[in-house]
């Protein structure tokens, strides 16, 4: 009898222990966090704010990051206007597997329960966006408070750190950025982004 309630008693646990699991497992929306991302080891940029973008901007665009020769391809929807900045990935069955929205220099993030070892950080996502879309002038403070910079000509970019080096390549194929594919290379680590706007409204 006493082993039949001791038992018990370790069911009744492993149950209380998987549901708190499983609670903390769903709630994976973070706490607000300051506006700024890492870009290098100990290194963080503040990012600019979704005002600066200049116009208000609704997008789908399709994300594919190669990296070994392996591609893997999110689907975005994208969401500017000057108050507030809303960012969304999904699966290739339609779930949101990861999302952030950015409002007065806080930024809220979530990812689904089980994939955050396998999906990027929804604030890279948004880096790799801004540094693509938004104009020179907005990243202009930003990268001079760490001592990078920015450089652009026709239909490239270069991200440049404090010690001269080119840490990015960006290419456009069509002077406006939202038309045509955006190819962001990053030499250190090695990968290549590609984002292609599939279709958008700017006002």
């Amino acid at each position: 009898m006493s082993r039949f309630i001791n038992n018990k008693s370790k069911r009744r646990f492993l149950i209380t222990l998987l549901t708190s699991l499983f609670i903390s497992g769903c709630a994976t929306i973070s706490q607000p966090q300051s506006n700024q991302v890492e870009i290098a080891p100990h290194t963080l940029v503040s990012l600019p704010t979704p005002a600066q973008l200049g116009y208000s901007l609704t997008a789908s665009q399709l994300i594919t990051a190669t990296w070994q020769h392996t591609n893997h391809q999110l689907p975005v929807q994208l969401q500017v206007t000057p108050q507030a900045l809303a960012l969304a990935g999904f699966s290739s069955w339609g779930s949101r597997i990861l999302s952030l929205d950015y409002t007065h220099q806080q930024l809220t993030t979530y990812v689904m329960p089980g994939l955050g070892s396998t999906l990027p950080e929804p604030k890279q996502v948004l880096f790799n966006m801004m540094i693509t879309l938004w104009p020179l002038s907005a990243w202009q403070q930003p990268l001079q408070h760490i001592g990078w910079q920015l450089k652009q000509t026709a239909n490239q970019r270069q991200l440049i750190d404090d010690k001269g080096m080119v840490i990015a390549d960006i290419n456009y194929q069509n002077a406006n950025k939202l038309k045509g594919t955006i190819t962001f290379v990053n030499h250190r680590p090695n990968y290549t982004i590609t984002i292609k706007t599939l279709h958008y409204q700017r006002q």
